[in-house]
């Protein structure tokens, strides 16, 4: 006999999610995974992936009709956008600057291409000018690079690098897991081909689900592969018939999942794309001033900083895990700590889609300040509540 008192029934106390995703859901997208199961081919939730795609395709600014959810996380769009494209022999160059450039060159070892890597600094933007001085060397097929770098809050520009993509014929694979829905990703007006983000980040929905999108340059190289792609599961041709007209049966979808991220989707649309950008531009510029004016340093590169994603440096003889635990345990609250070589050198605090608010702007850097003073770090009192209170009063 199974003693049930061992396992008990999920009771998860709610957290403040400030950390590098997921962020926080809002109840209407909740309340939408609760809904029905019905057929993956029910005319009904059919009715659903087309108005799905719809409104992605206007999250992405793009018109490219193969713009479709992959079933997976966030790590299942890189995959899906460079399995689908790359075969033994082809040149690929990935511009590295943290741990999810990193992740794309892996990927593309995996393949059997013929991998270039420019190494960046941590904390730093790739510069144009040496992805171009990179392919007069050597042309290679397809270019890789992440938007906003989870691991560092640093955000790329993009349209200088897809310029020089198009100018040398490569395809360009944009990582914007983070930046979706929390920045612009002009797929279409920057020439982006491939791109790739996920549910739990700004469009605050679940982790399950990654958006991809890909223009009709990367459909003509898909269409002109000489062997399979190498992942069943994420090809495209084959996903894509699924998600077109034809509707042929390929796997079963995560049917809660869609609905969460339709609902998640009309949320920010009845907000508005440009209404979202500046509420995570604000609350971020608040966050920052609040933070600075602690005495904290930020970590990612001025000018760069990604809006939903603020790095910054842990002050020296202050522990890490315990600033952590003590907004965790007293406060609820979430922020994260760095990765690879910047572990234990900076936190990472998210401000993503329905976490991006004043309120918790304004909690972090209670927590904060109360965390540091309990450590012997100089903190002149509610000089960062103070600081960021100045950003809102002068909007």
């Amino acid at each position: 006999m199974v003693h049930m008192e061992r396992y008990p029934e999920i009771r998860t106390k709610g957290r403040i999610l400030m950390g590098p995703g997921p962020s926080n859901v809002h109840p209407r997208v909740l309340r939408a995974l609760s809904a029905p199961v019905i057929g993956h081919l029910d005319k009904e939730f059919l009715e659903i992936m087309n108005l799905t795609k719809e409104l992605l395709a206007k999250t992405f600014m793009t018109s490219n009709e193969l713009t479709i959810p992959i079933s997976g996380t966030g790590s299942a769009g890189m995959e899906t956008s460079l399995v689908n494209f790359i075969e033994p022999g082809d040149k690929v160059l990935i511009c590295v600057k943290g741990l999810f450039g990193q992740r794309m060159a892996d990927i593309v070892e995996r393949c059997g291409g013929e991998l270039a890597v420019i190494q960046g600094e941590w904390g730093k933007i790739i510069e144009p000018d040496e992805i171009e001085k990179a392919l007069k060397v050597h042309p290679v097929d397809i270019i890789g690079i992440v938007h906003a770098e989870t691991s560092t809050g640093v955000l790329q520009p993009i349209k200088p690098v897809a310029e020089i993509a198009k100018k040398y014929g490569a395809l360009l694979v944009v990582d914007a897991v983070t930046s979706l829905a929390g920045t612009p990703v002009r797929v279409d007006e920057d020439g982006m081909d491939i791109v790739y983000s996920g549910t739990q980040k700004c469009l605050s929905c679940p982790p399950g689900l990654s958006p991809v999108t890909m223009n009709k340059r990367a459909e003509k190289r898909l269409a002109s592969r000489k062997n399979k792609v190498q992942s069943w599961y994420l090809d495209m041709t084959m996903l894509h018939s699924y998600w077109s007209k034809e509707r042929f049966y390929h796997h079963t979808a995560p049917i809660n999942m869609i609905y969460a991220l339709y609902e998640s989707l009309r949320i920010i649309h009845e907000e508005g794309l440009e209404a979202r950008f500046e509420r995570h531009t604000l609350h971020s510029n608040a966050l920052k001033a609040g933070l600075t004016a602690m005495g904290l340093k930020l970590f990612a590169q001025a000018g760069y900083q990604a809006p939903m994603l603020t790095s910054v440096e842990i002050p020296k003889g202050v522990n890490d895990a315990s600033v952590r635990n003590h907004l965790l345990t007293d406060y609820g609250l979430e922020i994260g700590g760095g990765l690879g070589p910047v572990k234990g050198q900076i936190w990472r605090i998210g401000l993503m889609g329905h976490s991006c608010t004043r309120r918790n702007v304004m909690l972090v850097l209670t927590g904060l300040e109360e965390a540091l003073l309990s450590q012997g770090f100089n903190v002149q009192r509610g000089a960062g509540v103070s600081a960021a209170r100045e950003v809102y009063e002068a909007t």
